[in-house]
């Protein structure tokens, strides 16, 4: 039986009621660390480098952490934190161009919380002598867009990955949501299928099929 001390902490004490859920938040280690198996990223938040280059140093990694997109000036346009950052520095990217995203400073995590990077991502921005376009009230766009522009860089095989991951989730949620478009898709997919016995019908002139869906 492993220890506690050799356990990551997130991972210790979990109830057994939510050990089914918890182990499918957690299941995969490339999620729940910030780096892959095969590549390993580190940075501790004082260099400031070209994304260019940074990019394609973490091309093979999963980085999880706090960092900031500073414009081609070295101003900073935004602070944040990211369990992947080179997909949310591409939504960037995608959003306001290279110009604005040229540099990056960054500090990782190997198990990434929450509670922490937002801590350093605060302390970040209350260490300039001004606030980030990206972080203010106007700029906030930054932030609540990253996933559907980051989503926008994913390949098609990445992105289903993604939808499956993110509906076997509200499954295990139980989201009371879910039912209801589960519903109207079915009944999306069922008036897709009635046109195309119709539209075939009125090309072959059978019309057999169109007279047993309506019995």
């Amino acid at each position: 039986m492993e220890s506690n001390q050799n356990t990551p902490l997130e991972h210790q004490n979990v109830p057994v009621a939510h050990q089914g859920l918890h182990g499918f938040l957690y299941s995969s280690d490339s999620e729940h660390s910030a780096t892959s198996a095969s590549k390993e990223i580190n940075a501790d938040g004082t260099s400031i480098i070209a994304i260019s280059d940074w990019s394609q140093q973490a091309e093979n990694a999963k980085v999880a952490g706090v960092y900031a997109v500073l414009d081609s000036d070295r101003t900073y346009q935004y602070i944040g934190y990211s369990r992947d950052v080179l997909r949310s520095v591409k939504g960037h990217i995608t959003q306001n161009g290279t110009q604005t995203c040229t540099y990056i400073r960054l500090q990782t995590f190997k198990f990434p919380k929450r509670q922490a990077m937002e801590a350093l991502k605060d302390e970040w921005i209350e260490s300039l002598s001004y606030t980030p376009a990206g972080n203010t009230g106007d700029g906030n766009t930054w932030a609540r867009t990253i996933g559907e522009a980051a989503k926008a860089t994913m390949t098609e095989a990445e992105r289903n990955a993604y939808e499956e991951k993110k509906l076997k989730l509200r499954k295990a949620m139980a989201d009371a949501t879910l039912v209801d478009e589960l519903e109207a898709q079915n009944q999306n997919d069922s008036e897709i299928q009635r046109r195309q016995k119709l539209e075939a019908a009125v090309k072959n002139d059978d019309w057999s099929s169109v007279i047993e869906a309506q019995q």
